[in-house]
């Protein structure tokens, strides 16, 4: 086993999909985590789809897509319009989608998600987590932290040409790899720090 293999089981976390009474899809500009998502509907697996995402905070505003095409050649106001569009082109039914247009980072990704499913009234004991996959670790735990009762289940997809296999092999990838580690022990201060007891926040 070689040293970056490790690295590879933290960062690349990956389950089995089972019957949920949710599927999220965080935020981010790759549209492949929305297809994910529109095959698992398809596959009966829940009828519940919440795609989050306003914007990036570093960038201000979703100018658009990365991938795939057309859908990279297309503007949409938000990341969650895009994930949307991407749902019903992929045969989810429109009153199945129920879109999260707030958050701006992972985080507020998962506190939105957990606060629009509070207002819907939608109990959620299982769900699944359709994200990047180089992006699995730190979405998982926000998640995790959001919905301490929930029990969250990755199926991820691979974007960007960042792929489990080969990463250590791509000097762009290492990058953004390496990149998820740092943020996995730089973001959950707060977090941490008040375990068990941390709250929320609401905003």
């Amino acid at each position: 086993m070689h040293f970056y293999d490790y690295i590879t089981d933290f960062i690349f976390v990956e389950n089995s999909p089972e019957k949920a009474d949710a599927i999220f899809i965080p935020g981010g500009p790759c549209g492949e985590t929305a297809v994910t998502a529109a095959r698992l509907y398809r596959e009966g697996y829940s009828e519940v789809l919440i795609p989050s995402g306003k914007h990036s905070v570093l960038n201000g505003a979703f100018a658009k897509a990365i991938s795939p095409e057309p859908y990279s050649s297309l503007i949409y106001p938000t990341e969650a319009d895009l994930f949307s569009a991407i749902l019903k082109d992929h045969g989810v039914l429109p009153e199945h989608i129920y879109p999260e247009i707030r958050a701006t980072f992972t985080y507020e990704n998962a506190i939105y998600t957990k606060l629009l499913l509070d207002d819907l009234k939608i109990p959620v004991k299982t769900a699944l987590l359709c994200c990047q996959a180089y992006h699995a670790r730190r979405s998982l735990l926000y998640y995790q932290a959001v919905f301490p009762n929930t029990r969250i289940l990755v199926c991820p997809t691979e974007t960007r040409g960042i792929r489990k296999k080969d990463w250590h092999q791509n000097p762009d990838a290492i990058d953004m790899v390496l990149g998820e580690v740092e943020r996995c022990g730089s973001q959950f201060h707060d977090i941490l720090k008040n375990y068990p007891h941390y709250t929320v926040p609401l905003h």
